[in-house]
């Protein structure tokens, strides 16, 4: 493998005749989340070959992301891009470096794409940012057209909350010093970022690493977007009708206060959970038990002490 000092970023543009929105579309922000790289370069050969056109806007395309996690076939290569995210005059590592250049690539657009992968076996599920807000921590105004696109991505389940979720964990653990900034410091991913900006953005989790069905969703919601957003001239797809669509707001994010919290059993994202259900215990015994009927999200048993352990969801009014 190269060292972090040879490897290069690469982005490939596609403009059409006509005036239209600017679109992103990231794989493999994460090194081991491959599903949107291999979408991304079947994309490309359709659009190199003519059998894809871009009649209107702009289409950029970064089928790697992060080109050190990537070679090193893991999800970071010396710290996680998707926190954390913005340009630095004296970069630290290289997730910084990548952030300077592809901060401003973001920022010159209207909106993202970013396509990931999960570790357990579950169905895909997009995560949305929040209702339109002039408030502190994620002010918005695009909530509208986000949630349009969200619902035509050809996936069923989507999620809400992230941002403020992680937050209230961020400040929980701080004390209460210094809340906000680090809460917007370290919270900031593509997506976050990419508001921050003035655009919208949608992440898209295609499916478990290696479901060889993953890389198909990544496509087709890429296919799915062109035509909604009209650089293709295809016909748009219908939205999922609010019958088919599950939508759930993350409510509570719960630390692992010492390295030997266990979780009771194996849960997978998505788990359903009761009132008073036994979640884990913590090292001492005591038992951690779920406050409200929901469902579990992002169950991290290797998570180190004061660090995400999982978060709590519950069903949401609809997108």
């Amino acid at each position: 493998m190269r060292s972090a000092s040879q490897l290069q970023f690469k982005s490939i543009q596609y403009r059409g005749q006509g005036d239209g929105p600017r679109l992103i579309v990231l794989g493999a922000v994460h090194g081991n989340e491959t599903c949107g790289t291999r979408a991304i370069e079947r994309l490309m050969v359709e659009l190199d070959s003519g059998a894809l056109h871009i009649a209107r806007g702009c289409l950029t395309l970064v089928p790697v992301a992060n080109p050190l996690a990537y070679a090193k076939g893991e999800r970071a290569g010396e710290r996680n891009l998707n926190r954390k995210l913005f340009p630095n005059a004296a970069p630290q590592d290289f997730e910084d470096r990548v952030a300077n250049w592809l901060c401003p690539l973001l920022a010159g657009h209207d909106v993202l794409l970013d396509l990931h992968s999960f570790q357990a076996d579950s169905a895909p599920f997009v995560m949305v940012g929040p209702r339109d807000n002039d408030g502190p921590l994620e002010p918005f105004h695009h909530a509208r057209q986000e949630r349009a696109l969200a619902r035509r991505l050809g996936v069923r389940r989507c999620v809400e909350g992230w941002l403020r979720t992680y937050g209230q964990g961020v400040q929980r653990r701080l004390h209460g010093n210094d809340q906000l900034a680090t809460v917007l410091r370290y919270g900031v991913g593509t997506t976050e970022y990419m508001r921050s900006m003035g655009g919208y953005a949608l992440t898209l989790e295609c499916g478990q690493h290696a479901d060889p069905h993953a890389p198909q969703v990544a496509y087709q919601a890429i296919l799915n977007t062109l035509a909604f957003l009209g650089l293709t001239g295809a016909a748009a797809p219908p939205p999922v009708p609010d019958n088919a669509l599950e939508v759930l707001s993350m409510v509570e994010v719960h630390d692992k206060q010492h390295a030997g919290d266990r979780f009771s059993r194996d849960w997978a994202s998505f788990d359903p959970v009761r009132q008073g259900e036994e979640i884990g215990r913590r090292a001492d015994g005591t038992p951690v038990l779920a406050g409200f009927d929901g469902v579990i999200l992002f169950p991290d048993s290797a998570a180190g002490a004061q660090c995400e352990w999982y978060y709590l969801a519950r069903p949401s009014p609809g997108l």
